[in-house]
């Protein structure tokens, strides 16, 4: 992980959330740091979650992880984004993504109830 630069490519980012080791994890916040790598963070959340779906064996306890991990150390700026990833679609990939999310509770950080 080291070689690669801050910002990747769809692929990369796929690749290190399938990983999901140590050096994996930092690059990956480094990468949530950076506003302009965004686009290219949630292209790989997709991509990893197409290839998820698309696998002969379901880890649901990995994406549930992954989507917990994601919704923590995820900037408020993009929960949304998360949150709109992780509903795209209703494979069970997904929603195993968007069980560990919710979990997270990343949105309701990011954007927390009014008291009404």
């Amino acid at each position: 992980m080291s070689s690669m630069a801050t910002i990747g490519t769809r692929e990369s980012v796929a690749d290190a959330l399938n990983g999901f080791s140590d050096d994996n994890k930092s690059w990956l916040q480094l990468m949530m740091e950076n506003p302009k790598s965004d686009d290219t963070l949630l292209d790989g959340l997709h991509l990893f979650l197409d290839r998820a779906s698309e696998s002969r064996f379901l880890n649901s306890l990995k994406l549930q992880k992954t989507g917990e991990w994601v919704g923590n150390s995820g900037p408020a700026r993009i929960q949304i984004r998360l949150m709109e990833a992780a509903k795209s679609s209703q494979h069970p990939a997904y929603q195993a993504f968007r069980e560990g999310l919710v979990r997270s509770g990343g949105m309701e950080r990011a954007y927390p109830k009014a008291p009404v």
